[in-house]
């Protein structure tokens, strides 16, 4: 078994397609349109399946918000540098909500950043995603 995607309920399929590939450098890999049940997807990704887990943006026609409940935690994200990739976000119109720093009681360097939806998004310092990294 492998993660092949995560689903995204969105209130405005074009503005979070922009926010992810924009923002967060990721390619807007497909799109689908199902009018007769009333939604539209797209997918997104640094790379796409089977290779590269992706992210399901799902837009239910009418639904322009939703409530995020408690049970949702967040999306991480490696980063090679943490600290361009906030100042890039930034400088996108991104919001980040943590700057960049250890984590608590840890050598870690993580930030937080949230999509227009308010979807959590944790960035985690990695020197091994140097290579093919979405977000320098």
């Amino acid at each position: 078994m492998r993660l092949l995607h995560t689903m995204l309920r969105v209130g405005n399929l074009q503005r979070s397609i922009d926010f992810y590939t924009q923002v967060l450098g990721m390619k807007l890999l497909r799109t689908s349109e199902n009018p007769e049940y009333k939604y539209s997807l797209a997918f997104v990704g640094y790379g796409s399946n089977p290779d590269h887990a992706e992210i399901e943006l799902t837009y239910n026609h009418g639904t322009e918000s939703y409530d995020m409940g408690t049970a949702y935690g967040h999306i991480a994200l490696g980063v090679p540098d943490i600290y361009a990739a906030c100042d890039k976000i930034k400088s996108s119109g991104g919001n980040v909500t943590r700057k960049a720093g250890p984590v608590k009681g840890g050598n870690t360097v993580i930030a937080f950043i949230t999509d227009p939806d308010g979807y959590k998004i944790e960035l985690i310092q990695r020197a091994e995603n140097a290579a093919g990294a979405g977000l320098r």
